[in-house]
């Protein structure tokens, strides 16, 4: 027979929603789990609204209108644009959709966002390009969600100054994942950038950090090579800070990842060799002949003497 399964919020949805279960031990994540999917496919029956889920979620509003952070989604098949449109907007993002490269550029051009969920065979403009179009105005993160699964795909994605990369198909919950992990590292870099205030000034020498040519300064978080500003991406950064602040330690790739990316390391170098390569071509005289980022054979990386 049905059971009812007692949500903890919406009488509403709580009424309407039943359930055959062999266990009346309904653990909470399935609770949550049918309630996304709920949601998701019948927001129209269930006539549950974002507000409501916001206060069965424990979120305070303070009864005024939250403030949502904007994704552009660039995707050409209707099918899965609809189903990650509807699936973080439950997750309180707004979401701004394109369906070829011309019109994701002119979507960026007109807004500003948080991120970008980018396919890599669109229409019109392909993808690449759409991420050069991107990086010439921005250091908005970038996540490419392709079925292009090789190597090279990966590395010239990253390159190019993605950020992430998901192959399809994929699960939903790994994509909100990585982009609130990507979000969350975009916004306190911003922050750490934004920071520094008279009252910091005074201490200016304990955040400076020098290694030959190059100058750190973790107040403002800028690098300088002989007095010439040197632009970082925020991992580039983090990645020449880790080293430059411990110059005896060799690091993993695993050790960088876990530290740089604040993520689970899954195996995957090509994150990491690719920061590590574009770091190279922007401090190093000879990239091939590197002084600063040495590579430790069949161990990781140091900063060179």
């Amino acid at each position: 027979s049905a059971m009812k399964i007692p949500f903890s919020g919406s009488s509403r949805l709580r009424s309407w929603v039943s359930v055959s279960v062999w266990n009346t031990s309904v653990p909470g994540w399935v609770k949550d789990e049918l309630l996304h999917k709920i949601v998701i496919v019948f927001p129209h029956i269930t006539g549950y609204n974002e507000r409501e889920r916001c206060v069965d979620r424990g979120w305070k509003t303070g009864g005024k209108a939250m403030e949502r952070q904007r994704i552009l989604l660039v995707e050409d098949d209707a099918e899965i644009s609809e189903m990650l449109k509807n699936y973080l907007e439950t997750e309180n993002y707004e979401v701004i959709c394109a369906f070829d490269g011309e019109e994701a550029c002119v979507k960026f051009d007109s807004a500003l966002f948080h991120l970008v969920l980018l396919d890599l065979m669109i229409p019109k403009i392909s993808g690449m390009d759409v991420m050069q179009h991107i990086r010439k105005r921005s250091f908005v993160p970038v996540i490419i969600v392709s079925a292009k699964d090789s190597e090279t795909d990966k590395t010239l994605g990253l390159a190019l100054g993605a950020d992430d990369y998901i192959t399809k198909p994929f699960s939903v919950v790994e994509v909100l994942a990585r982009i609130k992990a990507n979000i969350r590292r975009a916004t306190q870099y911003d922050a750490l950038r934004g920071q520094q205030t008279v009252s910091e000034k005074s201490s200016v020498e304990k955040d400076i950090i020098m290694v030959g040519e190059l100058t750190m300064n973790l107040s403002d978080y800028t690098l300088t090579k002989n007095g010439k500003s040197v632009e970082l991406t925020a991992k580039e950064f983090e990645i020449l800070k880790l080293l430059m602040q411990n110059p005896k330690k060799v690091y993993t790739k695993e050790q960088l990842y876990s530290l740089v990316w604040n993520d689970a390391y899954f195996g995957d170098e090509n994150a990491v060799n690719v920061h590590i390569s574009r770091l190279r071509n922007k401090i190093e005289e000879d990239s091939r002949n590197p002084r600063y980022v040495l590579t430790v054979w069949g161990i990781g990386y140091k900063l060179g003497s």
